[in-house]
């Protein structure tokens, strides 16, 4: 009876314009994301932007939140609408933490394990971006919204192989007096693959919001 009530009601659309803005402002983070790992001297510089980015996701969560608070009708439960703009935030609040490590420890070169999750960070916020305007109509993009999740499970399985094998490069290559260089390596390691895991966590809550409508 509620469903068929709900059906009937006018439905809280600027929701989705909020995701995919925050969606937005996660794939131009992880973009610079990408360039720091590159390394050289403009890394203290993509540090400040990623800062910038995290801030601007900050606001769009907030917006959300405040939405939260003053509708009475959501496009689906608020539950997931929380869950889903905690996870997209997470996702670039790790790329935040990953700079504050860099720019505690004064770090200019990244190993090149470490770019290539860059790379999977890239294309695993593009396939975010792309799959949540599928949310508005999501009976319909129900096959393109599991299949975008499958791809991200893969992205991440291969981000886990890329940091366990960069971890054991890391500790081969600073056994002799670095042990330093591997506890830093091994915390920037560690924060590029929770940026992973937090957006396999988009992933997850997508396809579980499509779960509960279909």
């Amino acid at each position: 009876m509620l469903g068929w009530l709900r059906a009937l009601m006018p439905r809280e659309d600027r929701y989705y314009d909020l995701f995919e803005a925050h969606a937005n402002i996660a794939v131009e983070a992880a973009l610079c994301f990408r360039r720091l790992l590159d390394g050289g001297p403009d890394v203290p510089a993509l540090c400040d932007r990623i800062t910038a980015f995290e801030l601007q996701a900050d606001d769009v969560s907030r917006e959300v939140m405040l939405a939260l608070r003053r509708s009475f009708i959501t496009p689906f439960d608020r539950g997931d609408i929380h869950g889903l703009i905690n996870d997209l935030d997470d996702a670039v609040d790790q790329m935040r933490q990953t700079v504050k490590a860099i720019s505690i420890y004064d770090v200019g070169t990244f190993t090149p394990d470490m770019a290539r999750i860059g790379d999977v960070i890239v294309k695993s916020a593009s396939i975010v971006q792309e799959t949540l305007p599928l949310l508005r109509q999501m009976n319909a993009n129900s096959a393109k919204i599991n299949a975008a999740n499958e791809r991200i499970i893969k992205l991440e399985e291969q981000a886990d192989a890329l940091y366990l094998a960069g971890l054991k490069e890391l500790f081969q290559a600073s056994r002799d007096n670095g042990a330093m260089a591997y506890i830093v390596g091994a915390e920037i390691y560690s924060h590029l693959e929770g940026v992973v895991d937090c957006f396999e966590d988009v992933a997850n809550r997508m396809s579980g919001i499509l779960l509960e409508h279909l």
